[in-house]
């Protein structure tokens, strides 16, 4: 059987999820650290432009084609508009917030995942 490009896409975007929520807890652990800026990942749809569907050459007059890997730049956080006294950009709310969009996310990718799964095993069956 093949692979299926669906559970690469849910794999990617697991690992992307993965990043954010790292760099949403560093936000919060840093969150009364004097002149610390909050940071983020890219979007994940800046991920997706980067990473496109290849075909694989399966004999030796086929044309090669390159696969790019995804890599999740930091940058700083531009939804963050408040500085504090100390110079921090942390806004916990904002903080939160995200948390939950991370939670959101990995919960619709998992049922996505275990939905084509099923869906895969009845075809089987």
């Amino acid at each position: 059987m093949q692979p299926v490009n669906l559970f690469h896409l849910a794999s990617q975007q697991a690992e992307w999820l993965s990043a954010r929520q790292a760099a949403v807890a560093g936000n919060i652990a840093n969150a009364n650290t004097g002149g610390y800026r909050a940071v983020d990942v890219e979007p994940f749809e800046k991920v997706l432009e980067r990473t496109g569907v290849s075909l694989t050459a399966t004999q030796a007059g086929h044309f090669g084609t390159r696969v790019t890997e995804a890599s999740f730049g930091r940058r700083d956080d531009d939804r963050t508009t408040a500085v504090l006294p100390s110079g921090n950009t942390v806004v916990m709310e904002q903080e939160l917030m995200k948390a939950g969009e991370v939670e959101r996310a990995f919960e619709m990718n998992t049922a996505i995942v275990k939905a084509f799964h099923r869906m895969m095993l009845m075809s089987v069956k």
